[in-house]
């Protein structure tokens, strides 16, 4: 990794080209644990301070949305006690973090298939969902019970349904009118990646929506990621060139 100058956020903000959006997937808990001879909920625990490290240093680079990789639908074949520790965390957040993130004008989100949560703490999502609803500094998207096939096929499900029901032809069905149906509709697809731990794969994870952002991988363990890392990862993204698709000339 090259080395960068200790105003980095001076230097990325006088760049100009900020990513509008934002999306991580936070790993390595487990192995950050491990190495310390420590239980794995330790590692999730010691993850939430990354998380808020990254939310305010987005907010003070100017991202607009950060969507993070919380929970997935494959999680739940996790043994019962992780599980239950990584629900108790996600009260705890919510429980500990619902003042700062209204304080700093954060609009809070939570995306997947949340029907899976217990009562408490779907109960717990929608006073967050509802306490940081007028913030619009950051869109803050937390995706929890998420897989992205899962999204796209709940997505395909709708448009049949509307299709069946006589309210949309099948010959409008294309791609805005799949993404329109995505849990991301309201904002623009990623910009940059960032996964941390050093791993080279998506997790099933906005499988759509990452079709044109750039990967930014790091060998960092997610309890250890700071601001400054999140920096390095926009001042890198800064240096790409991206094309879509297409030929400069």
């Amino acid at each position: 990794m090259s080395t960068v100058p200790t105003d980095i956020l001076g230097t990325i903000r006088a760049h100009g080209a900020i990513p509008r959006h934002i999306a991580i997937i936070m790993d390595g808990n487990g192995r950050w644990a491990q190495a310390r001879d420590l239980p794995r909920p330790a590692g999730h625990q010691a993850g939430m301070a990354a998380v808020r490290e990254v939310v305010e240093g987005g907010l003070a680079a100017g991202v607009e949305v950060l969507t993070l990789f919380a929970f997935s639908q494959e999680n739940w074949r996790r043994p019962q006690a992780e599980i239950d520790a990584l629900m108790h965390l996600l009260g705890d957040y919510i429980a500990r973090e619902t003042a700062e993130l209204t304080s700093n004008s954060v609009q809070v989100h939570f995306l997947g298939d949340l029907d899976r949560l217990s009562p408490s703490a779907r109960t717990a999502v929608q006073f967050l969902e509802e306490a940081t609803a007028e913030g619009g500094a950051l869109n803050l998207n937390l995706c929890v019970s998420y897989g992205a096939r899962a999204e796209i096929v709940r997505a395909a499900q709708r448009l049949a349904a509307e299709v069946a029901g006589g309210k949309r032809t099948i010959e409008s069905l294309d791609e805005k009118a799949l993404a329109r149906e995505l849990y991301t509709a309201p904002w623009p697809d990623p910009d940059l990646l960032i996964r941390t731990s050093g791993e080279y794969r998506l997790s099933n994870f906005l499988l759509w929506q990452l079709a044109y952002a750039e990967f930014y991988v790091t060998p960092v363990l997610w309890p250890d990621f700071s601001r400054h890392h999140l920096y390095e990862a926009i001042r890198d993204y800064q240096q790409r060139d991206r094309r879509f698709g297409r030929v400069t000339v």
